[in-house]
């Protein structure tokens, strides 16, 4: 069983592209994540050939991922950037973009992060309160800069069909700007003058579970700016989700851009995903510590925790998980745990797994994405080494060594 092309067993052996992941993990040691650069770069291909005919610009979601390794590779690849903080746009130029591929995101900019990003020459600013438009304005003229292209972003007060910790666009969610202020906005633009209103901005959520959300928005969206024609940008977010379980399907991308297709021709459209580009392009490798029979049920504790990967204990997030050796033989219903002081450190519940010993080694499935990007030191743990699989498929490198405990106290005055 696979979810992709990239990540699949080879023989007995559980492998990124060419590329053994037990030798990874037996070199770097666990628990370490482990990226196809292949996989990524196909991802973003596909995404941006489905939303061709729609002339799409995509930037990738920083947050999902921070990697510069996937960074320069989508770079590279012709991506733009989306970033919600001072610290991913700098991320993003040092993985060598340009100031104006990039979009500035974030409900709750500070005033030094507007005067970064200005700095920066970034592009773009997605606003989500009114006072952050005088502060771009302020930030624009003390730096000498004629204009900065803004998009309000849209709250459209819509439910999406995904966790609620990952709906964005409902009216009690924090996120955006109702359609009432976003028109008395617009219809103040004359006390901005450094600042061109040449775009609207939507993202009701991530993971979405099927479109008509999204299209209800986009109708709502342009219901809005229709009385202001120069308003030609629609910034559609991300939200596009990816399959977590074997079995599971997710919505059509074709049928998706064939709805969107006649309601958004003629204007410029901007993409902001980034599950959808790098989730299935990674893994967790960790090994198994013990294994514990307890009141009946069984518990393989692994290396990996909630430290590493919040997404279970957080959303009850779900990963399948695949023994880098694969084992024939009588299957086992199964916890698999890690060692935080938590009951909430459980990576899955009742699952069905080959019978496990001490030592060896499992891999967390689609963890490309808000996994290291999420991880802490929590319980005073070293966060894990990251691994790249070059997108020859046959080359691996670290692309991010391993913390060691002599880190932790280093900031510690």
């Amino acid at each position: 069983m696979v979810l992709n092309s990239s990540i699949r067993y080879a023989t007995d052996s559980l492998c990124i592209d060419e590329v053994d992941i037990d030798a990874i993990a037996r070199e770097t040691g666990t628990p370490v994540y482990i990226y196809s650069l292949k996989r990524v770069l196909e991802n973003y291909r596909r995404l941006r050939s489905a939303f061709a005919r729609l002339g799409a610009r995509v930037h990738f979601s920083v947050k999902s991922n921070g990697s510069l390794a996937i960074l320069r590779a989508l770079n590279e690849a012709g991506a733009g950037f989306d970033c919600v903080s001072s610290g991913e746009i700098t991320l993003a130029l040092e993985a060598g973009a340009r100031g104006k591929d990039i979009v500035f995101a974030g409900v709750g900019k500070t005033r030094a992060e507007i005067n970064f990003a200005v700095s920066k020459g970034i592009g773009w600013f997605n606003v989500e309160n009114v006072l952050e438009l005088r502060y771009i304005n302020e930030a624009a003229a003390e730096a000498g800069v004629d204009t900065i292209g803004v998009a309000p972003r849209l709250n459209p007060q819509v439910e999406a069909k995904t966790h609620p910790y990952m709906a964005t666009g409902h009216g009690a969610a924090k996120f955006g700007l109702t359609a009432d202020v976003i028109r008395e906005v617009l219809a103040s633009q004359a006390q901005y003058p450094r600042i061109n209103f040449a775009g609207i901005h939507l993202h009701i959520g991530s993971q979405l579970g099927d479109n008509e959300a999204t299209l209800s928005a986009v109708d709502k969206l342009l219901d809005l700016i229709r009385p202001w024609p120069q308003i030609r940008k629609i910034n559609l977010g991300g939200g596009l989700p990816v399959a977590y379980r074997f079995d599971e399907t997710i919505p059509s991308l074709g049928d998706f851009v064939e709805a969107l297709a006649p309601r958004l021709d003629g204007y410029e459209v901007l993409l902001e995903p980034g599950r959808s580009i790098v989730a299935d392009a990674g893994v967790l490798a960790a090994e198994v510590l013990y294994v514990k029979r307890q009141a009946g049920q069984v518990f393989y504790i692994v290396d990996a925790s909630m430290a590493e990967m919040i997404r279970p204990a957080l959303y009850g997030a779900h990963h399948e998980i695949l023994p880098l050796r694969k084992t024939e033989g009588d299957m086992v219903k199964a916890h698999v745990v890690g060692p935080v002081c938590e009951s909430a450190d459980v990576l899955a519940r009742d699952r069905k797994l080959p019978l496990l010993r001490e030592g060896d080694r499992v891999a967390l499935l689609t963890a490309g994405a808000y996994g290291m990007a999420m991880a802490s030191n929590y319980n005073a743990r070293p966060r894990p080494a990251e691994a790249v699989v070059a997108e020859s498929g046959d080359r691996w490198r670290v692309s991010r060594r391993r913390e060691m405990i002599s880190d932790l106290p280093g900031l510690e005055l």
